[in-house]
């Protein structure tokens, strides 16, 4: 009977199951004999049974093995024992029964054959197949790993995309809240350059308004000195008088004028100042400044070419009177105030 390679794993299985059945070790060393023989088709060797099972010394497995064959043989021996049959008849029938059970047990033994290779070429196919499927799961496994490692590249660039998306939102509300800071600066300068406009317009009406009556009272001034002129001709005594008191009192309101002239320039210098100090925030207030010192210089002008006729009719005025009656005292001093309103 030929020795057949059984499967390893499958034989070394059913040897642990056996070990756990027949802790005896002479009764496992049977068992694995028979388990060898009758079932997987190989002849057992002493050196085969004790790398299967391990346990005692060599002699164990080779006495084990020879009460195998010699039980096997004595089962193979066929003996017929009948009463009356002669001796060569018994031993023929004997040995023509055990000629029988050998040629079955042969045709047993070679489909048995037969059956162990197809069982043989299956198991082949089975793991052809198996390689196969080995294969795949390798591919597969690859391809996965790879798909892995893209999905991980994935999840790093999402991370990073997210980053990038968070630090892009803060940066958008920090331009949002900047944008709104900006803004209101922007209303809030808006509102201060309102605010200085109506002041400077404010400012600007109470000069004017200082001026119509600094102009109002240096009309009446002026006619109240023609009145006095026209009355003092009768006397010259009584005209040099109220002629120095005249002058006198217009000395006072000189000087009233002047102050009220230095106090509107200090608050022109003022709105100057305010003005030049907008004028570096913003441009358009800097134009609405020279715009605005463009029309206080017209009326400046403007008062001041007003202001000359009058003080030319007042001068003429003043030398209308006698001649004879002035002294060496009066032409200086009606002089001085001509210059004096020419000033102003």
């Amino acid at each position: 009977m030929p020795d057949l390679i059984p499967d390893e794993v499958g034989l070394r299985a059913e040897i642990e199951r056996l070990k756990a059945a027949f802790p005896v070790t002479r009764e496992l060393y049977r068992e694995v004999c028979a388990l060898l023989f009758f079932r997987h088709g190989v002849t057992p060797t002493a050196n085969r049974l004790y790398q299967l099972v391990r346990r005692g010394s060599m002699s164990t497995p080779v006495a084990v093995l020879a009460a195998f064959w010699a039980g096997l043989r004595e089962k193979s021996r066929v003996r017929i024992e009948h009463a009356g049959l002669p001796e060569e008849l018994r031993d023929a029938a004997g040995e023509l029964v055990a000629t029988l059970w050998q040629r079955a047990a042969a045709t047993a033994q070679d489909a048995l054959t037969s059956l162990r290779d197809e069982v043989e070429a299956a198991r082949l196919a089975a793991e052809a197949s198996v390689a196969t499927l080995q294969a795949d799961l390798a591919r597969t496994e690859s391809a996965l790993g790879q798909r892995t490692v893209a999905l991980l590249a994935a999840q790093v660039e999402i991370r990073d995309l997210d980053k990038a998306q968070a630090e892009g939102h803060a940066q958008r509300q920090a331009l949002d809240a900047e944008l709104a800071r900006l803004n209101a600066a922007l209303a809030a300068r808006d509102s201060e350059l309102m605010e200085v406009r109506e002041g400077f317009s404010r400012d600007l009406g109470k000069q004017r308004e200082a001026a119509e009556r600094a102009e109002d009272r240096l009309r009446a001034s002026e006619k109240r000195a023609l009145l006095e002129i026209d009355r003092e001709r009768s006397t010259a005594a009584k005209l040099q008088k109220e002629l120095d008191e005249a002058m006198r009192r217009a000395d006072h309101k000189d000087a009233d004028h002047r102050r009220a002239i230095e106090a509107i320039q200090a608050q022109l210098g003022d709105a100057r100042h305010q003005a030049g100090m907008l004028q570096g925030r913003f441009d358009a207030v800097q134009t609405e400044n020279l715009r605005l010192q463009t029309e206080m210089t017209t009326l400046r002008e403007a008062e001041t070419r007003a202001r000359e006729p009058l003080a030319s009719s007042a001068s003429a005025g003043v030398r209308k009177a006698p001649r004879a009656t002035r002294s060496s005292r009066t032409v200086p001093t009606a002089k001085a105030a001509t210059r004096r309103k020419k000033t102003v």
